[in-house]
C-alpha cells in the first residue's frame, strides 16, 4: 500500500459519523463561535500530533502496529505497552462507536417501514446484523478488500457533502454567532461535554497508522497521507459549520431526534445514505487498525504467559492478517454495541484517545529536548507545538469527565505496574526521561560554573570529593561522603586502583564501578561514583584535585581514610601535603576504628578559641552529618578545654565567638572541660568522648608540617573520628 490508502483511511475516519449527526447538535448548544472554537481547540490536539506522527515516522522504521508501534519504541514497552493497551482499547470500542452511529442513519427509515407496514425491527438488530457482516468480511477477506471498499466509501462522502453544500435554508438561522438554546429558555450542554462528543470526529489521523504494516514505505506515506487529511478535515469541519449555522435555527439544529442535514440538502436522502457511509468507512478502519495494535502487543510480549502471545500474534499465512486479534476485537466491538448510547460511547473514546495523542506528543517534545544525536527526522516540527499539543490533551481530559480523567490515568498506571512486574523492567521511565534529564544537567553544569566565575555563593555547602582503596575492605569512607553530601552538597567517591591505564584496568575499572553502584543499594546514598586508576596514590591525588565536578560547581573539600593499624600506608598523605595545600580546599581525614560508628547516637565536637577558622566548619559538618536519616536519632555535644584559672576568660571568648555569630550554636549547648597538671588535650578526649559514636577533631597546616602523623595518633579509646582543616573560616548566616 501507498500514500493513498492512509489518507483514504484518515480522511473516512475524520468525516465520519460525528460530522453528520453531532455537528448541528453542537451548534445548537454553544452557537457557531463555541463549535469553531472546538474545532480550533480541537485540531491544537490533531495538528500537533499529526507533525509528531510525521517528525517521529521519518525517524525510524515504522513497522505494524501504528501509533503503539511509535510510542513503545520511544517510550519503551513498559510506558509502550500501557499506553497501547489503552489505544487499542479506545480502537475496538470506536467500531461499536461508529456501528451505533449507522443505526442513527437507519433511524428515519425504520420508522417509516414501521409507519408504513406495521414491520418493527429493533435498532439493535441492524447494528449487530452490520457487525455481523463487518466481521464476516474482515476475517474472509482482510485489510485489501477494506481498503478497496473505502474508495467507494469516500465517493459517497463526496457526494453527500456536496448535496448538502448545495441545498437551501431550512428554518430562519440563528441572529449572532453566540445565538444558542439557551437564548430560548432552554437548558444547554456544558461547553467541554460538548466538546467530549465532538473530538472523536477529530481523532482519525490515526487511522492511517494502523495500516503501518501493510505499507511499502511507511516513512513516506504515514505523513503525508496523514497530514494532508487532517488539513482537508479542517476545511471542511469549518465549512459545515458554516452552512449549518446560516440554515438552520439553534432549535431545529440541537434537536437530536432530526437528521438536520438531510433537510436542508437538495436531495434529503443522501444524507443518511453519506452517514451510513460515514459510518461504515469508519467502522471498517477500526476494525482493520484495532488487530493490527493488538498484534503488536502480542509480538512484543506484553502479555503474561508466552502462549497468549503467540496466539495475539498470529497472522494468516495467505495476507498476514492477524486472525486471532481480529476475532478478539470484534468480541470486544460486540460487547460495547449492547451500550447503544452514542454519547456514553463517545466520551469513553475520546478519553483513551487523549491519553495517546498527549503520549505521542510529549515523546516528539522530550525527542527536540534531549538532543539525541541519533534523532534524525526528515520531517521537523517544533518543541513548542508539541509540547502545547501534549499538555492541551491532559488539561483536556480533566475539563471533559474528571471521573472518567483519574480512571483513565489510573488504568494506565496500572497497566505499566502489571507490565512492569510482567518484563521483569523498571527501565522504562528512566529510558523516558535520560536524554532530558541529560540536557538539564548539562545546562545546569553549565549555569552553575558560570555563575561561581561571577559571583561567590552567599552560603557554603560541601562539594567532596574522596579517594580511598578500602572501598570493598571498609565501606566507611562512602559511608561519610553519603552522609555529607545527602542533603545539602555534592559528593564524588573514587576507588582507587593502583596500576596502569590499559585494557585490562579499564575492565576491572567498569566493574568496581558496578560493585560499588550495588554497594550503595545498601546505604542511603546520592553519591556519584568512580574509580581512579594511577601508579601510586600521588598520581591519583594529583588527578582527582583537577578534576571537575560533575555537578557544575568547583570541588571544595577532599576526604582521605585510613586506619591506625594502617598508619604507614598513609605516608602519601604527609607527602603530598603541599599539593593538598595548593588546592585550597578543606581537609577532612577520616580515622576509621574496629569500633565503628557505633549506634549512631552521638557526635561530640571539639573547638578551640584560638582556632575558630576550623570551629564553624567542624560545628557544621556535625548539622549536616546530623541531617542523614542514619542519624536521625543523635545528638551533638560541644566541648572546649580550658586551663585551671582561666575559665572565665575562655568563657567570655567563646561567648564573643557566639554572639558574633562565628559560631553557629548557643552558649547551652558547649561545656568546658578543665584541663589538669598533668593532662594533655588528647587525654581529655579519650576520657571524655569513648563512648561517642563520631567525634571531630580540628587541625591545621602548622600542626602537619610541625608534628606529622602524631597529629592523627594517640586516640585509642574512641571510635571513628573525623579530622578537620578549613582553607577558611566559613561565614554562617
Amino acid at each position: 500500500m501507498g500514500t493513498l490508502p492512509v489518507f483514504m483511511t484518515a480522511v473516512s475516519t475524520i468525516l465520519g459519523a460525528i460530522l453528520f449527526l453531532k455537528f448541528g447538535y453542537a451548534l445548537g448548544h454553544v452557537g457557531l463561535l463555541g463549535t469553531l472554537l472546538i474545532i480550533l481547540i480541537g485540531h491544537l490536539v490533531t495538528i500537533p500530533t499529526a507533525m509528531a506522527v510525521a517528525e517521529i515516522a521519518t525517524n525510524q522504521k515504522v513497522e505494524g502496529g501504528g501509533a503503539y508501534y511509535i510510542i513503545s519504541r520511544s517510550f519503551g514497552i513498559n510506558i509502550g505497552g500501557s499506553i497501547g493497551i489503552a489505544l487499542y482499547l479506545a480502537q475496538a470500542i470506536s467500531i461499536a462507536f461508529y456501528i451505533i452511529a449507522f443505526g442513527e442513519a437507519l433511524e428515519p427509515y425504520r420508522i417509516w417501514i414501521m409507519e408504513t407496514y406495521g414491520l418493527e425491527i429493533y435498532k439493535s438488530t441492524i447494528t449487530f446484523s452490520l457487525m455481523a457482516m463487518l466481521t464476516v468480511l474482515i476475517l474472509t477477506r482482510g485489510a485489501n478488500m477494506g481498503v478497496k471498499a473505502l474508495y467507494f466509501v469516500v465517493a459517497f462522502l463526496a457526494i453527500s457533502l456536496a448535496m448538502f453544500f448545495m441545498g437551501s435554508g431550512y428554518s430562519e438561522p440563528a441572529g449572532s454567532i453566540t445565538e444558542t438554546i439557551a437564548d430560548k429558555g432552554k437548558p444547554t450542554d456544558s461547553f467541554f461535554y460538548v466538546f467530549a462528543i465532538i473530538f472523536p470526529a477529530f481523532t482519525g489521523i490515526a487511522a492511517g497508522l494502523g495500516l503501518s504494516g501493510d505499507l511499502k514505505e511507511p516513512r513516506i506515506s504515514i505523513p503525508k497521507g496523514t497530514l494532508w487529511a487532517t488539513v482537508v478535515g479542517i476545511i471542511i469541519y469549518v465549512l459545515v459549520a458554516l452552512k449549518l449555522f446560516y440554515s438552520a435555527s439553534p432549535e431545529d439544529l440541537a434537536n437530536e431526534e432530526t437528521l438536520i442535514m438531510s433537510r436542508i440538502a437538495i436531495w434529503p436522502h443522501i444524507i443518511p445514505i453519506g452517514l451510513a457511509a460515514a459510518a461504515i468507512s469508519s467502522a471498517l478502519g477500526s476494525i482493520m487498525i484495532a488487530p493490527r495494535t493488538l498484534q503488536a502487543l502480542g509480538n512484543d510480549r506484553v502479555f503474561p504467559g508466552v502462549k497468549a502471545n503467540q496466539v495475539l500474534n498470529k497472522a494468516r499465512k495467505s495476507d498476514s492478517e492477524p486472525i486471532n486479534a481480529t476475532i478478539i476485537t470484534c468480541l470486544i466491538a460486540f460487547a460495547f454495541l449492547t451500550l447503544g448510547d452514542i454519547n456514553a460511547v463517545a466520551e469513553i473514546i475520546s478519553m483513551f484517545f487523549m491519553v495517546t495523542y498527549g503520549a505521542i506528543c510529549m515523546i516528539s517534545f522530550f525527542e527536540h529536548f534531549a538532543a539525541d544525536p541519533s534523532y534524525r527526522p526528515t520531517f521537523r516540527s517544533k518543541w513548542y507545538i508539541s509540547l502545547l499539543g501534549g499538555l492541551l490533551c491532559f488539561w483536556l481530559m480533566f475539563k471533559m469527565n474528571s471521573a472518567y480523567a483519574i480512571l483513565a490515568i489510573a488504568l494506565m498506571v496500572g497497566i505499566y505496574i502489571w507490565i512492569t512486574k510482567v518484563k521483569n523492567d523498571s527501565s522504562g521511565l528512566a529510558n523516558l526521561f535520560k536524554g532530558v534529564i541529560f540536557q538539564v544537567s548539562r545546562s545546569l553544569q553549565i549555569f552553575l560554573q558560570r555563575r561561581d566565575a561571577e559571583k561567590k555563593d552567599d552560603s557554603w555547602r560541601p562539594f567532596m570529593i574522596t579517594l580511598s582503596e578500602n572501598s570493598f575492605k571498609r565501606p566507611t569512607a562512602l559511608q561519610m561522603t553519603s552522609w555529607i553530601s545527602y542533603k545539602y552538597g555534592f559528593g564524588t567517591y573514587h576507588h582507587y586502583i593502583e596500576g596502569d591505564f590499559n585494557a585490562k584496568s579499564k575492565r576491572e575499572s567498569e566493574s568496581t564501578v558496578n560493585r560499588l553502584l550495588d554497594l550503595s543499594k545498601g546505604i542511603k546514598n546520592k553519591v556519584y561514583l568512580n574509580t581512579t586508576i594511577c601508579e601510586n596514590h600521588s598520581q591519583a591525588l594529583g588527578t582527582i584535585l583537577q578534576e571537575a565536578n560533575v555537578s557544575g560547581n568547583a570541588n571544595n573539600m577532599i576526604l582521605l581514610e585510613y586506619t591506625q593499624d594502617e598508619i604507614d600506608k598513609f605516608d602519601y598523605f604527609f607527602d603530598n601535603y603541599p599539593l593538598l595545600e595548593a588546592s585550597k580546599m578543606d581537609l577532612c581525614v577520616q580515622r576509621t576504628s574496629v569500633k565503628g560508628f557505633g549506634m549512631m547516637k552521638q557526635i561530640h565536637i571539639w573547638i578551640t578559641t584560638t582556632d575558630f577558622v576550623n570551629s564553624n566548619l567542624m560545628i557544621l559538618l556535625g548539622y549536616i552529618i546530623l541531617g542523614h536519616p542514619d542519624w536521625k536519632k543523635a545528638e551533638i555535644k560541644i566541648f572546649s578545654i580550658y586551663d585551671i584559672g582561666d575559665f572565665e576568660s575562655k568563657k567570655e571568648k567563646l561567648q564573643t565567638l557566639i554572639t558574633e555569630g562565628r559560631l553557629p550554636i548557643s552558649s547551652n549547648n558547649i561545656q568546658l572541660i578543665q584541663q589538669g597538671k598533668e593532662e594533655t588535650f588528647k587525654d581529655i578526649i579519650n576520657r571524655t568522648s569513648t563512648d561517642s559514636d563520631l567525634t571531630i577533631i580540628g587541625f591545621d597546616d602548622p600542626d602537619i608540617h610541625k608534628d606529622g602523623k602524631e597529629v592523627f595518633l594517640n586516640y585509642p579509646e574512641l571510635g571513628n573520628i573525623l579530622f578537620v582543616n578549613a582553607f577558611e573560616a566559613k561565614e554562617i548566616k
